[in-house]
C-alpha cells in the first residue's frame, strides 16, 4: 500500500494536537444553525442536511475504506477513520445541543436528557475519555453512536421535511431501534436462536423505554418565546394584559387567560396542548393548531372560566406536543378573598 499523502498527514496531526477546534467548529456551526432557524433563513436545511449526509457516511464507514481500497489501491490509515468519527460526533453533538439547551424545561425530567447530551459532548472534546473509555467498549460506542443520532434527527428533520415533533419522534425512535439491534448483535455473538430472540426482545425493550420517557425529550425545534397568565387581552392586536402570579378567586371567576408564543420552524404545522392543572390534578386538555415562520413566535391561548367551586390553590398550564413532550409551563396562585385581606392587614 502506497503511503498517506503529506497533506493528508499534516491534517491528522493538527486534529490530534487541536482536538477542540473541531468542536468548536461544531458548536459555532450549531449556534448559526439555530440563529438561521431562528431567523427563518432558508441555509438552516442545508445545514442539517449535510449533518445527516456525514451520519450515513458514518454507518456505511466499513464499506466505503473497502470501496477505497479497491479502487485506489490503499487503505485508509484508522487514526484517520477513529478522527472522522469523532470529528461527527462532536460536530453532530454541539450542532443539537444549541437547540435543545433552549427548548430544555430545567425543573422536569428533560433535564436527563439534555445533561446526558451535554456529558457526550463533553466525552467527544476529551481524547483520555472518548479513546480509553468510550471507543474500547464496544457497547458503550454504539449506545452513544445511536444515542447522538437519535438527538440529531430530532433537530434535523423538522428543518428538512417539516415534520411535526410527534411525527419526528415516531421516526426518529424508529430508527434509533433499527440501528440498535446490528450494534447489540455485534457486540453479542448470536450462537444460539435463544441469544437472538433475546436481542430482539432488548430492542424491543429499548424502544419501548424510549416511547415511555418521550416527555423526558425536549421538542427541539419548538419553545416559548413569550407566555403570560393574564385576565384581559387584545384580540386583534393578539397582545396579553398584565402577566398575573397571583389570582383571587373573584378574579379567576371572570375568566382567565393562558397566553403563549411558541417559535416553531419555517412552515411547520404542529398541533399543541393547553393542559390545565390544579395541585397537580389535570382538570382541562385543549388543543392549539400553531404555524411556524413567526420570529416571535405563533400566538396562541386558551381561556379557562369553568372553575371548581373551591379554585384556591396552585395551578399550572402545561403546554406539550401531541406525544406528551412538555414545550414549556405557566404557573400562578389562586388565593380566597377572605384569606388574602387576612395577609393584607398582618
Amino acid at each position: 500500500m502506497k503511503s498517506l499523502p503529506p497533506f493528508v498527514t499534516r491534517i491528522i496531526e493538527l486534529i490530534k494536537r487541536y482536538p477542540g477546534i473541531v468542536a468548536a467548529f461544531g458548536f459555532c456551526s450549531g449556534i448559526g444553525s439555530f440563529v438561521l432557524v431562528d431567523r427563518q433563513a432558508k441555509l438552516a436545511s442545508p445545514i442539517a442536511i449535510l449533518l445527516l449526509v456525514s451520519w450515513v457516511w458514518l454507518m456505511l464507514e466499513n464499506s466505503f475504506n473497502r470501496l477505497f481500497s479497491r479502487f485506489f489501491k490503499r487503505e485508509i490509515p484508522q487514526p484517520l477513520l477513529r478522527y472522522a468519527t469523532q470529528m461527527i460526533h462532536q460536530e453532530s453533538l454541539f450542532f443539537v445541543l444549541p437547540f435543545f439547551f433552549v427548548t430544555t424545561t430545567w425543573n422536569s425530567g428533560q433535564l436527563v436528557f439534555t445533561g446526558l447530551l451535554a456529558l457526550a459532548g463533553l466525552v467527544s472534546i476529551t481524547d483520555p475519555l472518548y479513546y480509553r473509555w468510550v471507543a474500547p467498549r464496544r457497547w458503550l460506542f454504539l449506545a452513544m453512536h445511536t444515542f447522538t443520532l437519535f438527538a440529531a434527527l430530532l433537530t434535523a428533520m423538522p428543518i428538512i421535511l417539516h415534520l411535526t415533533t410527534a411525527e419526528t419522534f415516531k421516526i426518529a425512535l424508529g430508527v434509533a431501534m433499527l440501528l440498535s439491534f446490528p450494534s447489540l448483535a455485534t457486540s453479542v455473538p448470536l450462537h444460539h436462536w435463544r441469544r437472538a430472540l433475546g436481542l430482539v426482545a432488548l430492542t424491543l425493550g429499548i424502544g419501548a423505554a424510549g416511547w415511555l420517557l418521550r416527555t423526558w425529550v425536549p421538542p427541539a425545534t419548538l419553545w416559548m418565546t413569550e407566555d403570560a397568565v393574564t385576565l384581559s387581552l387584545d384580540n386583534q392586536n393578539r397582545t396579553p394584559g398584565q402577566s398575573l402570579d397571583t389570582l383571587t378567586v373573584g378574579q379567576a371567576r371572570n375568566g382567565v387567560y393562558a397566553y403563549t408564543a411558541i417559535n416553531a420552524p419555517r412552515g411547520l404545522e404542529e398541533r399543541i396542548f393547553h393542559v390545565w392543572e390544579f395541585d397537580g390534578n389535570e382538570v382541562d386538555r385543549i388543543a392549539l393548531d400553531i404555524h411556524g415562520g413567526r420570529k416571535e413566535g405563533y400566538r396562541a391561548w386558551t381561556r379557562k372560566q369553568n372553575f371548581p367551586a373551591d379554585p384556591s390553590g396552585r395551578w399550572k398550564v402545561r403546554v406539550e406536543t401531541e406525544d406528551g413532550q412538555i414545550i414549556g409551563a405557566l404557573r400562578f396562585t389562586i388565593t380566597n378573598e377572605s384569606a388574602a385581606g387576612q395577609a393584607k392587614n398582618q
